[in-house]
């Protein structure tokens, strides 16, 4: 075995060293997931970095990658200024690393700078992806199209009970005339699969949906970076799935995320969301107020013209008995003047007399016969005779 010719590992380690160093003298541009990263005490950052197949999810690469403490600000300072977000685990960024070679620890990259612009195009792209699924699955609509109570009593909050956002939302309920109930329910609102906490939060809410009118999603103000996981599809799809209308007050002027988009009211600020929700209570007070203000005013006009039309109904009353009174005097007067005329006492005084057989007026000469005796009744008195003779006309 001694004749057999060979190297020892450290040489053999050298002439990678050598390799790598004549076939990428310079840095060279390379795109990769950060899959972790870390800065220890000394001040140094380690990332380690992945990249995955598109389709399967499986690894096909893996490298670790350092940033010396002295460049620290000016690569990753400089990173997160220009892109208004964090360097975190899960970004996809574009870098300039030199390749170097350690006998001990291998291969690994060193950073000098990263793209910021890269990095925002690669989160807007996967946001409008899911924009476009949730429109392609017509669902964009669905939590818009439930509807809000006139009045917002109980609501259910998802948020970090430690955030300030969460305090200034509580700060500005107490403000409230009203009398409106929260409850929290606890989710971490940024970083690594907050996405997933807060589902986990909805769905806990969904369970008792019938305890609240509707949900608020609030957070304190952030990075851009802050609002990667409020554009994830598993979170935005959850709000448009969601049972009861949601609110949001994610905290961020400048960027709208899709889970804003897709929410039946989205507001800037956790301060917003208390502020909408007093003021909806008190638009609604103010329209009961209205409208007791309006049926007073009606039942006031009301009664007012019912006095009027009985003060026209009790004249014209006064009028039509006066009109009645007037002609049924009119028609007794006529009544008197008839039976006046009638009367047999101007009967008697015209020349006429009244003939009684028995007391009973005569109207035909065939109700007497020869011999009857009749009473006969004139204007002076009275004359009792005998029938002799009875001639017909």
């Amino acid at each position: 075995m001694d004749s057999i010719q060979h190297i020892t590992l450290a040489q053999l380690q050298g002439r990678i060293s050598i390799a790598l160093a004549d076939t990428l003298p310079l840095p060279v541009w390379v795109s990769a997931e950060v899959a972790d990263i870390k800065i220890n005490a000394s001040g140094h950052c380690y990332i380690e970095l992945i990249e995955k197949n598109e389709k399967t999810g499986a690894t096909e690469a893996q490298a670790r990658a350092t940033i010396w403490r002295s460049q620290v600000m000016s690569t990753i300072g400089r990173f997160e200024q220009e892109s208004g977000q964090r360097l975190a685990k899960g970004m996809k960024i574009l870098f300039k690393a030199t390749v170097q070679h350690h006998a001990v620890y291998g291969i690994s990259l060193q950073i000098q700078a990263i793209d910021a612009m890269h990095t925002i195009g690669d989160m807007e792209r996967r946001r409008q992806q899911t924009i476009e699924q949730l429109q392609k699955e017509g669902v964009w609509d669905m939590n818009r199209s439930q509807q809000m109570p006139l009045v917002v009593q109980r609501v259910a909050v998802i948020s970090s009970a430690t955030a300030a956002g969460y305090r200034d939302f509580m700060k500005e309920l107490e403000r409230s005339a009203y009398r409106i109930k929260s409850e929290l329910f606890e989710a971490t609102m940024q970083g690594e699969r907050c996405d997933e906490s807060i589902v986990a939060a909805l769905y806990a809410v969904a369970e008792r949906k019938e305890e609240f009118d509707a949900v608020a999603i609030i957070r304190g103000g952030g990075s851009t970076g802050d609002l990667e996981c409020y554009n994830s599809y598993l979170l935005s799809f959850a709000v448009t799935q969601f049972p009861l209308p949601v609110l949001t007050g994610i905290g961020h002027d400048k960027d709208t995320s899709v889970t804003d988009m897709v929410a039946h009211t989205p507001l800037k600020t956790p301060t917003a969301v208390a502020a909408w929700i007093d003021g909806r209570a008190a638009d609604f007070d103010g329209a009961l107020e209205y409208c007791a203000i309006s049926l007073r005013d009606i039942c006031r006009q009301s009664t007012h013209a019912a006095a009027l039309r009985l003060e026209q109904y009790s004249g014209e009353v006064r009028h039509l008995a006066e009109r009645m009174l007037q002609s049924e005097a009119q028609r007794l007067e006529g009544i008197a003047t008839v039976v006046a005329n009638f009367a047999p006492e101007r009967i008697f005084r015209l020349g006429y007399a009244i003939a009684r057989k028995e007391g009973k007026a005569l109207q035909s000469v065939e109700d007497v016969a020869i011999g009857d005796s009749i009473n006969i009744s004139l204007a002076n008195g009275e004359i009792e005779s005998k029938i002799t003779k009875i001639t017909k006309s």
